[in-house]
């Protein structure tokens, strides 16, 4: 539940009446869908809404302004390594070109952009899938101030290629994907939604599970625990299946946070992971403010990487963003000029802490990399474990 909301930031007057009109427009949803809108379809209005959902209107959502911070948005470490690892992939396909769908402030494209620059392997063009018209506007703003031979290679685009070659960089973008939310019980699989009560708010309310919600959560890596609550990304798995029909050659790469599957289920998880995020205060109501917060759930990453496996990649390297970051050269792309305790030398070490930290993004993030090498150049220029293990790692069949 929602913390004591004395002394939380307030929203002004708009703010305030921006979330009205997406409370009305839920209300009329779940009025068409008989008085029951599963979460799911209550969570896309949320964040998606047009003209009204979090991420498609115009407020700050970044940094100490808006509502959490990603790593891109820590300074240039994440951007650089990540450069670093993917511009081997790209200089063996020269034809290949870098998609970032939800590219947030486009703080992630301009490091990358640069990183690739100074290595010599840029793509032959750098596409931005981005739905919101408000955050295309900031990452536009932002790009443009990047040297004309960086712009020329940036393009947005409305969807995913139905074909293309390169590397797909996703950096928190599956866990803004929209969730359904369940319970098994002993009686049997209970899905929650949402309905309206006599006051007009927003309340839980349980059915029992569509066949499409029993056949989904037996695919699951492990069991759900009976009694707990638990997340399915009906949606995440199949962005990742039309994602693996889309790559022809190149990889994937998804950074977010969330855990296998058996790491989910466990009884500390009772209440399921759905969080939401308000001027960098976290609580669980997805129907406080709505339009004026994020709400997002842990990423289930064994049944991201089935999906991608079953759409015919390999599963190249899944682990804890601390130790990716680390095997792939996060360490070289410190700043060794910064003399200890100067200013520099306390942003970087700050920046470093926030992406390696048990604490803090180190072990809470994963990150996931899937192939499709025809001709077996590709494995060999990217570290990592290989299929089997990264399949173990995740529990699912190799």
């Amino acid at each position: 539940m929602l913390p004591e909301s004395s002394h939380l930031p307030q929203p002004d007057a708009d703010a305030m009446a921006h979330s009205q009109r997406l409370v009305t427009a839920l209300r009329l949803a779940i009025a068409a869908a008989g008085g029951w809108l599963d979460f799911a379809g209550f969570m896309h209005g949320l964040l998606f809404q047009p003209g009204l959902g979090y991420y498609v209107a115009g407020a700050a959502r970044f940094q100490a302004a808006g509502d959490f911070t990603t790593a891109p948005e820590t300074g240039a470490l994440f951007g650089r390594t990540l450069a670093r690892t993917l511009a081997p992939l790209l200089a063996a396909l020269p034809d290949g070109e870098l998609i970032e769908p939800g590219a947030g402030s486009g703080r992630l494209a301009e490091v990358v952009l640069q990183e690739l620059a100074a290595l010599g392997a840029l793509p032959s063009r750098y596409a931005i899938l981005e739905t919101s018209p408000a955050l295309r506007a900031e990452q536009q703003q932002r790009l443009a101030r990047l040297p004309a031979l960086l712009r020329q290679r940036l393009v947005w685009i409305d969807e995913l290629p139905a074909a293309f070659r390169g590397v797909l960089l996703a950096n928190e973008v599956l866990d803004a994907m929209p969730v359904h939310v369940l319970r098994r019980t002993a009686q049997g699989l209970l899905e929650r939604g949402v309905a309206v009560d006599g006051a007009g708010a927003f309340v839980w309310e349980e059915r029992p599970a569509s066949a499409r919600m029993l056949a989904a959560v037996a695919q699951l890596a492990a069991v759900p625990i009976e009694g707990a609550l638990f997340e399915l990304g009906v949606s995440a798995r199949a962005w990742a299946r039309t994602l693996a029909a889309s790559l022809q050659a190149g990889a994937v790469l998804l950074a977010d946070y969330g855990d296998p599957a058996r790491a989910l289920h466990q009884l500390h998880r009772a209440e399921g992971t759905l969080r939401c995020f308000y001027r960098h205060h976290v609580h669980g109501d997805p129907f406080f403010l709505p339009g004026l917060q994020d709400v997002t759930a842990h990423v289930d990453f064994s049944a991201v990487g089935a999906a991608l496996r079953a759409g015919g990649l390999r599963l190249h390297d899944f682990d804890t963003q601390a130790a990716f970051l680390m095997a792939h050269g996060l360490l070289d792309c410190l700043d060794p000029s910064a003399a200890a305790g100067s200013l520099d030398w306390l942003r970087q070490t700050s920046e470093l802490q926030k992406l390696v930290s048990p604490a803090e993004m180190g072990e809470s993030f994963k990150v996931l990399v899937a192939l499709r090498d025809p001709d077996g150049t590709l494995a060999g220029r990217l570290a990592g474990p290989g299929d089997a293990v990264s399949c173990l790692r995740l529990g699912i069949p190799e």
